[in-house]
């Protein structure tokens, strides 16, 4: 089972496990009614410790390839700004597009959960992964001017349920939301096959995310029969102009 959660800050309180007993006790025993179905994803405040929601979403991940690798080709303030650059413009692309609930970093690894409603929602989730595909292109770019190795990214994009829940500690500050299903399993698993072997293209995005696409979409990308999905390398126009003209 793979969760989408953000790093949380501990602080010390002695562990009481009559009270964590307690604690366990009043989870399993919350009613199942408390789990409502939408259409949508709610505000973060709609959340409780015993409530949850099931909720339509899709999920963007991206990931380095080969990262295990970057820490013996690099000393620590290029490893630094490598990792920086990365992951402050992933995020920044992230964040303009408006559907955007939720991001998360866990390692090197970037994913969003966006509340994609309509059909033209999930375009967009669509044209952001394109826009990441360009920004790696010129982030590699400046990386040569610095002696910084280039990287290699797998994008993974899925369409579906998911359960939205709060998590964590109730009566401290470490909680926050996690989201589990099908749609953050599949996006995660077919983001470490983008460009993971000869074949295997940037962008991999599984079969109903790719139904949920307008035309002019789906003809950017192609079956892979190897990993059950399909996947395309597409750019974004204007940034790969920008890199055409001061790159190349």
């Amino acid at each position: 089972m793979i969760t989408v959660k953000r790093g949380m800050e501990s602080r010390y309180i002695a562990y009481d496990y009559l009270r964590s007993f307690e604690r366990i006790n009043a989870i399993i025993a919350a009613s199942d009614n408390s789990f409502e179905e939408l259409d949508h994803i709610p505000p973060r405040d709609k959340l409780t410790f015993t409530n949850g929601f099931y909720v339509n979403c899709s999920a963007l991940f991206v990931d380095i390839r080969g990262s295990s690798e970057l820490p013996n080709q690099h000393r620590r303030p290029k490893l630094a700004k490598l990792y920086r650059a990365y992951l402050s413009e992933v995020v920044a692309i992230m964040c303009g597009n408006p559907q955007c609930a939720e991001i998360s970093i866990i390692g090197d690894c970037v994913a969003g959960i966006l509340d994609t409603r309509t059909k033209p929602h999930i375009d967009c989730v669509f044209s952001t992964a394109a826009q990441i595909t360009s920004l790696i292109d010129v982030l590699n770019c400046k990386f040569e001017l610095r002696r910084i190795s280039p990287i290699t990214v797998g994008i993974g994009m899925s369409w579906g349920r998911a359960l939205m829940i709060k998590a964590g500690f109730s009566g401290s500050t470490i909680n926050d939301v996690v989201w589990m299903g099908d749609v953050v399993n599949e996006a995660s698993k077919l983001c470490s096959y983008g460009n993971k072997d000869y074949g295997d293209m940037t962008m991999m995005v599984s079969n109903d995310f790719y139904f949920n696409l307008c035309d002019d979409y789906k003809n950017m990308l192609s079956p892979n029969y190897k990993r059950h999905c399909y996947h395309g390398n597409v750019a974004n126009v204007a940034m790969s102009n920008w890199y055409e003209e001061n790159c190349k």
